[in-house]
């Protein structure tokens, strides 16, 4: 994330996931979870969602045919390279391609990063826009909106309808209702949720600099076993829930 004041700003982080700041690195368990830099002019402040580009400059070709806009040209960083860009709509996200620093080293468990959903009021645009970009397609499974890569794998999220167009990244953590508690008290403060969408509980938070973000905890889905013996196949499983 960029913001104008990072002392500020890792401190309120730190709290609310348990991070340490190293340099421009927020770290849990001493691994790399996110990062923070001084915002810049040319540069948006807040999060910023990175998406991998193996070959930045023909993902860059491919953003521009689709009708995107780059609005920072690649650039090297320790670890790879980077640039800035906007989908057709507006929706500002980070390309990086990674020579030696893949991004994010820790997933799965509170304090990490979950997911990102793309808010925009516009799906097909999107959908045309990410599926000749990146080769996703749009799926609602679960109930939301869901990207899925070429091989079906689910990488990110879109929730429609919104008057803002932009990604927003959702943090894991272990109980939703208690750090929307947390929030106030750091002086943030959650402008939607905590509600139950896909698989979590989820909630939309302000950090004190303004920054919009997201939280998600997980929610057990408990799983029925049924064993039911058959003369001809010996054993049939059957799951549901």
């Amino acid at each position: 994330m960029s913001t104008p004041d990072p002392s500020r700003t890792a401190g309120f982080y730190a709290d609310l996931f348990g991070w340490a700041i190293d340099g421009d690195q927020f770290r849990l368990e001493g691994r790399a979870v996110a990062g923070i830099v001084p915002s810049r002019p040319d540069q948006p402040t807040g999060w910023l969602t990175y998406l991998a580009a193996p070959d930045l400059d023909y993902t860059i070709r491919c953003v521009e045919a689709a009708y995107g806009h780059v609005l920072i040209r690649p650039e090297e960083r320790p670890g790879g390279r980077r640039a800035v860009v906007a989908d057709s709509s507006g929706a500002i996200f980070g390309l990086w391609q990674a020579a030696g620093f893949a991004g994010a080293q820790l997933r799965g468990e509170p304090g990490t990063m979950a997911w990102s959903d793309l808010l925009t009021d516009n799906a097909s645009r999107a959908t045309a826009f990410y599926g000749s970009v990146f080769g996703w397609s749009l799926t609602h499974e679960f109930g939301s909106g869901e990207w899925l890569t070429e091989a079906r794998d689910s990488v990110a999220g879109l929730i429609p309808g919104r008057y803002d167009v932009r990604w927003q990244p959702s943090f894991q953590v272990a109980d939703c209702p208690e750090l929307v508690a947390h929030v106030a008290r750091l002086g943030g403060r959650v402008t939607a949720g905590p509600v139950e969408m896909g698989l979590g509980r989820y909630a939309e938070i302000i950090d004190p600099a303004g920054t919009q973000f997201a939280i998600t905890a997980p929610l057990p889905r408990p799983v029925e076993l049924a064993v039911a013996y058959n003369d001809i196949i010996g054993l049939e499983l059957t799951y549901g829930g």
